[in-house]
């Protein structure tokens, strides 16, 4: 039996003498009578979360330091805007140095970022290097994400219009001390399948580069750090800074902050 007809037949029964059921069901619309359910409504339909469109812009590093002499400083920035699907990013990272009054390198990628999995992306787009010179421009694709361990990497390839192939991989972790006071372990490696004489490159490994940074987060979007750097020439690179009497290797110490908008 239906639940609004049982409900009439019960107010039936209780009704007093002179008030009949055909008076007490003139108090059911007729379409409740056949379809019960009909003027309940569906809650509107929102909008789903992941397809929000959001942005957002952090420097990573953004520090001054001061090697042999000569200060410098650092920078690497990414900004990206879409859903939790899909993204374009601009991405930006390179030295400057003060005394040369000079970029030594400057990278920008533009790229489009696509989720594959719960915890990674794969992205394709474009890198122009504007310095060292000669300045060039690369096809990319890599795959940014969070592995096992709460390890945030991103590995990407080039193709250069030169047709030399290169690639990164870079490698982070932040340590919580306290809710507010984060290390941060960071690994950085170059690579290059051919030699590239005019950028003093060798096959094989060309970089590693290992830190450690100590950040204070007064907010989410304003942390401070001071760190220490050691970065290392491999292979035929190494070789090749030997014969033009730069060094192969350094350590030096690093001020800076990290911001996020």
């Amino acid at each position: 039996m239906k639940p609004l007809t049982s409900l009439a037949l019960g107010l039936c029964l209780l009704a007093p003498p002179g008030l009949g059921s055909a008076a007490l069901a003139q108090g059911v619309p007729a379409l409740a009578q056949d379809q019960p359910y009909a003027g309940l409504r569906s809650p509107p339909t929102a909008a789903f979360p992941d397809q929000a469109l959001f942005g957002s812009v952090r420097f990573d590093k953004l520090e001054w330091n001061r090697l042999g002499g000569r200060d410098s400083a650092r920078w690497d920035m990414e900004a990206f805007y879409g859903t939790d699907y899909d993204k374009v990013f601009l991405k930006s990272e390179g030295f400057y140095s003060g005394r040369a009054r000079k970029f030594d390198e400057a990278q920008f990628q533009v790229l489009y970022s696509r989720l594959i999995s719960y915890f990674f992306d794969v992205q394709v787009g474009v890198r122009h290097d504007i310095s060292p010179r000669p300045s060039r421009t690369y096809a990319v694709i890599g795959v940014e994400g969070l592995a096992p361990g709460l390890f945030e990497i991103d590995a990407d390839a080039y193709l250069s219009q030169k047709g030399e192939v290169s690639g990164t991989f870079t490698a982070f972790y932040d340590l919580l001390i306290t809710n507010r006071l984060i290390l941060q372990p960071r690994t950085d490696i170059r690579l290059q399948l051919q030699r590239v004489p005019d950028l003093n490159l060798g096959s094989g490994v060309t970089d590693l580069e290992l830190g450690a940074r100590l950040r204070y987060e007064f907010t989410r979007e304003f942390a401070p750090y001071v760190g220490v750097t050691w970065d290392r020439k491999l292979g035929g690179t190494a070789a090749i800074a030997k014969r033009i009497d730069e060094p192969t290797s350094s350590v030096y110490f690093v001020g800076g902050v990290r911001l996020l908008w």
